[in-house]
């Protein structure tokens, strides 16, 4: 999300969490790379804001080496990987600035997209400021929003995926809830405001997941792997709003994008 959208354990722990994921140690065949190459596009949930350690070609778009598409390349090792993801892409920006990454030989794309033309910046910004009635009434408009422009564009830039990689999968890949609710915040918005942010995430996944079956892709949701490492969680995964760092704001942690996008991506991926 644009503009809306730290902890980084000892190796051991993320080891650990990792494992815990994998469940018991059993022998596993190698990763398989998919038949072409991989392209990652999207917005800034995908290029790695809010994960730190950013590469230097492409500054403004802030794509993370420790965003889930590279952590994906690295172990899956694809015939090519190009990393369009940019912070602030909407679907236009998506349709006009990142395709041309894609081509017949392409085998695998992923992204997320849709935050920033529901208007999730205006959102979070009225909520934290313009009290629960605002809140709901920007809530209310960003649904509208997503069932109306959103799932037209949606399905523009999706028509012009598949017209571009014929051959992919493709991976829609949904957003995680913001809020742990009756959580450790004690400061900032209240659960029913929460509460209220969390269902417009769950209203715009299932837009993402009905426009992505329509088009015969993939909708990966990862409300379920960041359960509990929400905002106000003990072990957050997703950043709180920081003045200091306002881009950062709203988006995942770097074992956010290892521990909860990449093993979601690695289901799906096979």
């Amino acid at each position: 999300m644009r503009q809306t959208r730290t902890a980084a354990g000892a190796c051991s722990l993320l080891l650990a969490a990792a494992c815990a994921f994998a469940g018991p140690a059993t022998a596993q065949a190698p990763p398989r790379a998919p038949a072409g190459g991989y392209v990652a596009l999207g917005d800034s949930y995908s290029s790695g804001v809010g994960a730190g350690d950013y590469l230097a070609s492409g500054k403004e778009c802030k794509r993370s080496s420790r965003a889930y598409p590279v952590l994906w390349a690295e172990a899956h090792a694809p015939a090519t990987f190009s990393f369009a993801a940019c912070n602030g892409a909407g679907t236009e920006e998506v349709l006009t600035e990142q395709l041309g990454h894609l081509s017949p030989r392409t085998g695998l794309v992923t992204l997320t997209v849709g935050g920033h033309d529901s208007g999730f910046a205006g959102v979070m910004a009225l909520c934290a400021i313009g009290g629960s009635g605002r809140c709901h009434t920007a809530v209310d408009r960003a649904r509208d929003t997503m069932d109306g422009s959103l799932t037209e564009r949606l399905d523009r830039l999706y028509t012009a995926i598949r017209n571009r990689a014929p051959a992919a999968r493709v991976v829609v890949l949904g957003y995680p809830h913001l809020y742990h609710l009756k959580g450790a915040c004690a400061l900032g918005l209240q659960d029913g405001e929460r509460a209220t942010l969390n269902d417009a995430v769950d209203h715009l996944n299932e837009v993402l997941a009905g426009r992505a079956a329509a088009h015969g892709f993939t909708f990966a949701d990862v409300t379920a792997a960041f359960a509990g490492h929400e905002i106000c969680s003990s072990r957050p995964w997703l950043h709180s709003v920081d003045i200091l760092a306002i881009t950062e704001s709203y988006h995942p942690t770097a074992p956010g994008q290892s521990l909860g996008y990449l093993p979601v991506l690695n289901r799906v991926s096979g």
